[in-house]
């Protein structure tokens, strides 16, 4: 259990030490021309956008654009070279709730959903938290606000992929965040839970008047909920509503050369040739192999968990949380 304990810690933002949390913003988030550099290479150059209360919006792009570099600097785990961040309700606790990319979780270890959850809201304090009626009836609620109080009793490591993401939403709504940061949900969920968890989130986003942002290499999954996305190239990035970013004349100038987008039965297919070359980002890695679809069935993925080239990918690279 102390394991746990620790891991979970590690999720939570040091927030006043890398990220500036301002006030009297009608935002909920403010992103202004954030730039990061990760071992000489800039990761990410000059993003800026902005999220309101009670909208959810996808942080779109190949695996290798930045997305995991981005979500680290929203939650003050890594520091910036240049630009800002900020988040409204600087004096209260838990501001930002994360479900990190992949969970490790052995099947045997004695953690049900509830203790899971329940951590989220002692994970801040040394020791086991004290039983009581009030801390039950907080567990409970959580679990329900994500559809899963039948799975209470049931251990973590057992779960599906979908009821899994459940939980995890669950502990992160722990602190009443005004801001949820989710890194790819959505990957290996069949096509079922993907659009159930899509649909949860949509539907937390409003009643929490909560700001919800899915990073994700497919956007299509997000179309019906999504009320902005922030899409990811070569580490810079294009904001606004689906229709304004996802064109043929945007994503080409972001990414520095000739993308087609394609819409075909309702999906929207991003097709970036195979003669792209690094820019000065870093997400071109998966492209050197060939062209990728964003969005499609045949889109090529980089290394999981790692913002640089597949060369480049190192220990320190984010990785999967095992207790």
């Amino acid at each position: 259990m102390p394991a746990i304990v620790t891991a979970l810690r590690s999720l939570r933002p040091s927030q006043d030490e890398a990220v500036g949390l301002g006030t009297g913003s009608s935002s909920v988030l403010a992103v202004r021309g954030l730039s990061v550099q990760l071992g000489g290479r800039e990761v990410l150059h000059d993003v800026s956008f902005e999220l309101g209360a009670g909208e959810l919006a996808g942080l779109i792009g190949s695996n290798g654009a930045g997305k995991t570099t981005l979500l680290r600097a929203l939650l003050g785990l890594q520091a910036a070279s240049a630009g800002s961040v900020s988040l409204s309700g600087r004096r209260e606790r838990g501001v930002v709730g994360y479900v990190p990319q992949k969970v490790g979780l052995d099947p045997d270890l004695p953690v049900r959903a509830r203790d899971l959850v329940a951590l989220g809201i002692d994970g801040q304090r040394l020791g086991v938290g004290l039983r009581s009626a009030a801390r039950r009836e907080r567990v409970e609620a959580l679990l329900g606000s994500v559809g899963a109080s039948h799975l209470a009793d049931a251990r973590v490591g057992a779960l599906s992929g979908g009821e899994q993401q459940r939980v995890l939403i669950a502990h992160a709504l722990a602190s009443s965040p005004k801001l949820l940061l989710l890194d790819e949900p959505l990957a290996n969920l069949d096509l079922r839970s993907t659009q159930e968890t899509v649909t949860l989130l949509a539907t937390l986003a409003r009643s929490r008047g909560m700001a919800v942002l899915v990073a994700t290499h497919d956007i299509n999954p997000l179309l019906p909920f999504m009320g902005r996305v922030v899409y990811l190239a070569d580490g810079r990035a294009a904001s606004g509503t689906t229709d304004e970013v996802v064109r043929s004349d945007v994503l080409s100038a972001l990414y520095g050369h000739h993308v087609d987008v394609l819409h075909a039965h309702g999906r929207v297919i991003v097709s970036v040739s195979e003669q792209h070359r690094d820019g000065p980002g870093q997400g071109s890695g998966p492209l050197r192999r060939g062209g990728t679809l964003v969005g499609g069935e045949g889109e090529l993925e980089a290394t999981e968990g790692c913002d640089l080239t597949p060369d480049d990918c190192t220990d320190d690279a984010p990785q999967a949380w095992q207790p």
